[in-house]
């Protein structure tokens, strides 16, 4: 089951109570004071990890929390600290505040680690408060109560290609060519239901080249306001380097004009947000055994006047695979390496010896 939002609750321990308590031993007619202090209640913390590939595991299990600190005893003796719980989630999960609205953390790497929710502090024992003057305290303090917090959970899938387009247009037979991966693939629209990654290598080792494709589900007219499948799988898009655009040119879609459905999808990106529209784009002209010339000739010409390079293939035959393959790993390439050098150029421009900081938004 894919799950790409949700939300949990999380509370932090308590901290421990600190102990009231005075010394009573043989030969120690003043022993004073001996009360210790409370331990301190265990976070809440969420780690990234490459494990997971979906948040299933909180839609059935949203409520999490640490455990309390142990109260202070006689004899000065610190109470123990509560044990922390930690929250493994995919890499590409963002986590907000429900309350405020507020992101708390992107997790855009693997193995990275926020504490969530802080566990409270624990009370001082009178042995604290023992002075010159005051000699036999019998003041102490509670644990403080740990952080209790509600978030929202959102998954935003980890790739360097989106293949977009109409339903049915033949993405989800394309990712299975490509790769590993092994979509339902049906002779409807919307079969797939949700997103599909799959690992692509080209050449030959030690050469050869891996890039990472997510078949997103079908797009149609009015998607970003919520027609069809809406928005529910547009965000996944918006962390890709590449898309690639497929456009049915046969007669089995019914549509008469394939420049128009080109219009459409990319116009719903644009209406969407996130700047989709200024991703890199390689077009692909699916199903061209059973293609129709006409359709076929017409998106050819309005892919040269607008400087877009078209790829022709057949995911059932294999026509044009490995053309389109190549053409992908060199794009991605291309993209990861402006990116970076963008890194690159920022951390220059923040670093001390630069003599200014630039923040980065």
């Amino acid at each position: 089951m894919f799950i790409d939002e949700t939300t949990i609750r999380v509370k932090a321990g308590d901290g421990g109570n600190g102990c009231l308590a005075f010394r009573r031993e043989k030969f120690v007619p003043r022993g004073g004071p001996s009360g210790g202090d409370g331990g301190k209640g265990g976070d809440v913390v969420m780690e990234s990890s490459e494990r997971h590939n979906t948040l299933v595991h909180f839609r059935f299990n949203p409520e999490y929390k640490a455990e309390r600190g142990r109260h202070g005893e006689g004899s000065n003796k610190t109470g123990r600290d509560g044990a922390d719980v930690i929250l493994k989630v995919p890499v590409g999960t963002i986590v907000y505040d429900t309350d405020t609205g507020e992101k708390v953390y992107d997790f855009s790497n693997p193995d990275e680690r926020v504490v969530v929710a802080r566990g409270g502090r624990g009370g001082r024992g009178n042995a604290r408060f023992a002075t010159s003057t005051h000699q036999a305290p019998r003041e102490h303090e509670d644990g403080r109560p740990g952080e209790e917090r509600t978030f929202r959970l959102e998954l935003k899938l980890l790739a360097d290609v989106g293949l977009v387009g109409y339903p049915n247009v033949g993405k989800s037979t394309l990712i299975s060519r490509i790769s590993a991966a092994r979509p339902k693939i049906a002779d409807y629209p919307f079969t797939t239901l949700q997103p599909n990654l799959g690992v692509v290598v080209v050449g030959k080792p030690p050469n050869e080249k891996s890039f990472v494709v997510a078949d997103i589900p079908g797009l149609i007219e009015g998607a970003h306001s919520g027609a069809g499948l809406g928005t529910q799988f547009l965000r996944h898009i918006e962390r890709t380097r590449l898309l690639v655009h497929l456009v049915d040119v046969s007669d089995a879609s019914g549509r008469p004009d394939p420049v128009k459905d080109l219009e459409v999808i990319n116009q719903e990106l644009e209406s969407f947000g996130a700047g989709l529209e200024r991703k890199p784009v390689i077009m692909a002209a699916s199903k061209v055994d059973v293609a129709n010339k006409d359709k076929l000739a017409k998106l050819k010409r309005y892919c040269q006047r607008n400087g877009l390079g078209l790829y022709p293939i057949s995911a059932v035959t294999g026509k044009g695979i490995d053309d389109l393959k190549y053409a992908m790993a060199e794009k991605v390439e291309e993209v990861r390496s402006l990116a970076v050098s963008t890194e690159d150029n920022e951390g220059e421009l923040s670093s001390p010896r630069s003599g200014r900081i630039q923040e980065k938004n």
